[in-house]
């Protein structure tokens, strides 16, 4: 995952000027985080329990726009025991939702050089969209190994058999869209699907455990080789969830159960030290959680090139 530069081939087509990938050494384990682009969403899904002067103080106090922003779309691809796995798959297209600066993660991983038939598995943290849409791009299905395995928590793929959208507050079309991908995503790849309980070890130091709260079968992804160990969080944490955990995200379907989680989790990490990455958090999303009184502070890594 990190060529060195004079092995590189000479491009025909000029690179992207914004970075899309970022290598992290965990230990012996490789970790890719690689951005699918950006999601244009309405400020109020930040917070939609919020005081809205709090939250604008919040949005000023963070130089973002008052109205909408760009939200993050992160991946992973990580290698460990002989295994390529690839956590979450980014939008894809949907036309009807219009938004065609997302969906960049399948063209990313192989300009990272990897190639789709060398995925052994696919961990979903979960199964809105933007975590399973580039799986649903045409003729995906068919570069991918007909073996390879899709691990997602049991709770997760009963849910969506008839999804609660009573708790969340979404633009509209959301919902809607959001269950026509779930459906059709069962439907192209139930053949394919490991569903687990609670806990699952991928490849040696890559455990997936189900957390609840945004979905009921949210998962997030633990990578740890030797001394090192990094988390990815899905859509456990955002960025104001590091001063407002108690603040509810729009897509969450039990936000109370999600700002429990958030709040556990964020402990953990701000204890063990490790690093955390997170699907919305801004690209490269590699940091570290301090705690400073009643609130978290996020610490992002310094690059290193």
């Amino acid at each position: 995952m990190s060529p060195d530069v004079a092995s590189r081939p000479v491009r025909t087509e000029p690179e992207e000027l914004v970075p899309s990938r970022y290598a992290v050494k965990i230990g012996e384990i490789d970790v890719l985080v690689i951005s699918d682009g950006v999601l244009p969403l309405p400020t109020t899904m930040l917070g939609h329990n919020a005081d809205p002067k709090a939250r604008a103080a919040w949005m000023h106090h963070m130089f973002l726009p008052p109205d909408a922003f760009d939200w993050a779309l992160n991946a992973v691809v990580v290698r460990s025991g002989g295994k390529t796995i690839l956590i979450d798959a980014g939008l894809g297209s949907d036309p009807d939702l219009n938004l065609p600066r997302a969906g960049q993660l399948i063209k990313r991983v192989e300009s990272a050089g990897i190639n789709l038939a060398s995925v052994t598995d696919i961990v979903l943290t979960h199964m809105h969209m933007d975590h399973i849409g580039g799986l649903l791009v045409p003729g995906i299905k068919d570069r991918l190994p007909p073996d390879v395995q899709i691990h997602v928590a049991a709770a997760e793929v009963s849910f969506w058999d008839a999804p609660d959208f009573s708790h969340t507050a979404m633009p509209p079309g959301f919902p809607d869209a959001l269950r026509a991908t779930a459906k059709r995503f069962v439907k192209e790849y139930h053949n394919r699907l490991r569903q687990f309980d609670e806990e699952y070890e991928v490849a040696p130091g890559v455990i997936v455990r189900r957390t609840g709260g945004h979905t009921p079968g949210h998962s997030i992804v633990r990578v740890a080789s030797g001394k090192d160990a990094l988390t990815f969080a899905g859509d456990a944490v955002f960025t104001v969830g590091f001063d407002h955990p108690d603040w509810f995200n729009g897509f969450e379907h039990d936000p109370e159960e999600a700002a429990r989680v958030r709040t556990r989790l964020l402990k953990e990490i701000a204890a063990t030290e490790e690093l955390l990455v997170a699907t919305h958090m801004p690209f490269p999303s590699v940091g570290r959680v301090a705690i400073d009184g009643n609130v978290f502070r996020w610490v992002p890594v310094y690059w290193d090139f």
